[in-house]
C-alpha cells in the first residue's frame, strides 16, 4: 500500500469515483490507499458533493507551504518538547476533525472541537484557538457558540478573568444526556401521532414502533452514560459520592 501524499491523478480518480456514486472504501481499494485517507481527503475539501480534484490539490499545496513557513519561523517545533511528533499530531487532529464532520458538524466547528480535545489543558481561550488553528476570532466565536448550544463545551473564567472553553469528562456526560433527551422527545412526538392517525392504521402502527424504538434507545443512552460516569470517572479509593 503506497504512502505519502495523494497525487493530483489520485485526486482525479477520487472525483471520478464520487461522481459514479462509489463508497469511500471502494475508491480507496482502487487507489490502494486506506479508506481513512480518502475519507479525510474528501471531507476536508468540500465533502462528496462539492469535491473538486484540482481545487483540492491546490488547497493541499497551499497548506503545505503554510506549514513550511511556520516551521521556518519556529524550527524547534519538530519534534515537540513534550516528545510528540508535531506532524503526527497535526495529521491526527485532521482525522479527528473529519470524524466530527461525518457526525454533522461544520468543518470550522469540527476543527475547534478537535483542537480542544487534543490540548493537554482541556481548555483554551478564543485567542489561543484562533492562533493555534490559524483562523479568525469571528470564526472561533461562531464555532464555540454552536458547540456550547449543543452542550459539547462549556465556558468558564480563569484567574485572569478570561473566558475559556472547556471539554472534560462532565461535558461528555452532559452531551450524552442531552442526546438521550432529544431522542426521548422524538419518541414523545411520534407517540402523539398515534392518536391523530387513529390506532390500528398502518401509519399509526409505524409511529408506535418508532416511539417504542427511540424510547428504548434513549433510556439505554442515559443508563449507559450514568454507568460510565459511575465506573470510569470515580477515582480509585473513593466511593461513588466522592468520599474516601
Amino acid at each position: 500500500m503506497p504512502g505519502g501524499r495523494l497525487t493530483q491523478q489520485e485526486r482525479r480518480q477520487i472525483a471520478v469515483g464520487l461522481a459514479d456514486g462509489l463508497a469511500y472504501a471502494e475508491i480507496a481499494r482502487g487507489l490502494d490507499r486506506p479508506t481513512s485517507t480518502v475519507t479525510r481527503e474528501v471531507m476536508r475539501n468540500g465533502g462528496p458533493t462539492a469535491y473538486r480534484a484540482d481545487l483540492a490539490h491546490r488547497a493541499t499545496e497551499h497548506r503545505a507551504r503554510r506549514r513550511r513557513k511556520a516551521a521556518s519561523r519556529d524550527p524547534g517545533t519538530r519534534p515537540q518538547t513534550d516528545g510528540r511528533d508535531a506532524e503526527a499530531v497535526r495529521e491526527y487532529e485532521e482525522l479527528f476533525t473529519t470524524v466530527f464532520m461525518q457526525s454533522g458538524l461544520p468543518r470550522m466547528t469540527a476543527r475547534v472541537l478537535a483542537g480542544l480535545y487534543t490540548t493537554d489543558a482541556g481548555s483554551l481561550t478564543a485567542s489561543e484557538l484562533a492562533e493555534g488553528l490559524g483562523i479568525s476570532p469571528a470564526s472561533v466565536s461562531k464555532a464555540v457558540a454552536f458547540l456550547e448550544g449543543q452542550g459539547l463545551i462549556r465556558r468558564e473564567r480563569d484567574e485572569r478573568r478570561r473566558e475559556r472553553y472547556v471539554v472534560d469528562d462532565d461535558v461528555m456526560y452532559q452531551s450524552m444526556m442531552a442526546s438521550a433527551r432529544a431522542t426521548a422527545h422524538l419518541g414523545e412526538v411520534a407517540r402523539q401521532g398515534v392518536g391523530i392517525l387513529v390506532p390500528g392504521t398502518p401509519a399509526a402502527a409505524r409511529l408506535e414502533n418508532i416511539a417504542r424504538f427511540v424510547d428504548f434507545v434513549s433510556e439505554s443512552i442515559a443508563r449507559a452514560a450514568d454507568q460510565a460516569r459511575e465506573i470510569l470517572h470515580t477515582h480509585p479509593g473513593t466511593t461513588s459520592d466522592g468520599s474516601a
